[in-house]
């Protein structure tokens, strides 16, 4: 079999991809799903859940600040950017956290290394290959292998935190209806290796990706109701298959999708607003959907990014690569409330950026620990006790 060969037969699946897996049974909560929202390019923090009350605020912004009459306020320092309105049921509902100044020790400025951190859920001084939930699936439990797969991305998102050469992981690009197209073609008989070990591989690789598509495709997915209306879009489009797959019955622990151009180093007011007005559509989008086929509190949505950004704007009407951010978790059984300390802006860390108080791993192990009830001893930090019982 030569190279070229080898080629065509492995990129059969362009849009839909595959990751073997051990066959380990869980005993945890795998009746609940973990909805991961990844930030991708450093989302601008002070901006989105906005210290109005604080003078500094406006004096590092001058020209980029969000006006203290356009602000949602949640309490009597902090309010939400006016674009993430939709969101503001769910805070009344007290089913949406906003968890202040998360990040970690000596942070990566990095795009690629800092989210590899975030990914890994490593310190800023160690390398992994794994993500974290494969490590909480190694270490604590796994998902049942009746599952379709142990983490569906939904989008042109990395796997991230579902890394591992040993997660049944599969990729549903472009909201998902081109990836079913593709999934039906590849339902067809497999072909046999021919006595080639690299043919073979590959040919036992795409049967295991049939088993486990097969799950997704059997709950015809791409006819189901998403039972909301989804903001147009990629990112609308993703979250409208993530509800097309929970409220088809697919049963799977994670599910990720991303949302892009956060990296807003010029014009933060033009480029950030309409991100966010995405972000809060569609969060609000996806817990209608799920209320609607009676899933909303089997859910449970977590924001990350790889990093925030400076208090202070730059000369080019945007921000430059940070530190500390505040991220949401939104769900039914979310005791909602405002976590974690606002970090200071007169005590800045080298004289230009937020001080992290809440180590991004207590959001994991919220999610790891409270929500899927695994022991992840592994992670240091203590969960942020947001879950009802």
């Amino acid at each position: 079999m030569n190279r070229r060969d080898f080629l065509r037969t492995a990129a059969v699946a362009p849009l839909v991809s595959f990751v073997p897996f051990n066959l380990a049974h869980a005993a945890a909560r795998w009746d609940r799903i973990l909805v991961l929202i990844e930030l991708q390019g450093g989302n601008d923090g002070l901006n989105t859940v906005v210290p109005y009350a604080d003078p500094k605020y406006a004096e590092y912004r001058p020209t980029i600040k969000i006006g203290r009459d356009r602000i949602l306020q949640l309490d009597e320092r902090l309010g939400l950017n006016p674009e993430l309105a939709p969101m503001m049921k769910l805070w009344q509902s007290k089913q949406l956290a906003v968890v202040n100044g998360v990040g970690y020790p000596d942070p990566n400025l990095s795009h690629f290394r800092g989210i590899d951190i975030w990914h890994t859920g490593t310190d800023s001084n160690e390398a992994a290959t794994v993500g974290w939930i494969s490590e909480v699936f190694k270490h604590g439990e796994a998902p049942p292998v009746d599952f379709a797969a142990d983490g569906i991305v939904v989008g042109r998102g990395s796997v991230g935190p579902l890394k591992a050469p040993d997660r049944r992981i599969l990729v549903l690009e472009n909201g998902g209806a081109a990836a079913m197209n593709e999934a039906k073609r590849m339902a067809a008989p497999a072909m046999g290796g021919g006595g080639n070990a690299a043919l073979a591989h590959v040919l036992q690789t795409q049967q295991s990706f049939k088993m486990s598509s097969a799950a997704v495709l059997a709950k015809n997915v791409d006819k189901v109701d998403p039972g909301a209306t989804f903001p147009a879009g990629d990112f609308g489009a993703q979250l409208a298959m993530a509800a097309r797959l929970l409220g088809g019955g697919v049963q799977v622990p994670v599910i990720k999708a991303t949302l892009g151009g956060f990296d807003t180093h010029a014009t933060q007011l033009t480029d950030q607003s309409p991100l966010l007005n995405q972000l809060g559509a569609g969060i609000a989008a996806f817990s209608d959907a799920m209320k609607k086929h009676g899933l909303w509190d089997r859910v449970l949505v977590m924001t990350y990014s790889e990093f925030g950004r400076r208090p202070r704007e730059n000369g080019s009407g945007g921000t430059d690569h940070g530190t500390a951010a505040p991220h949401f978790i939104a769900g039914g059984k979310v005791k909602g409330g405002i976590y974690g300390q606002q970090p200071s802006l007169t005590d800045l860390e080298d004289g230009q950026n937020l001080t992290h108080t809440t180590h991004f791993r207590s959001m994991y192990a919220t999610a790891a620990q409270e929500w899927w009830g695994i022991p992840t001893p592994f992670i240091k930090e203590k969960p942020l006790g947001l879950i009802a019982t």
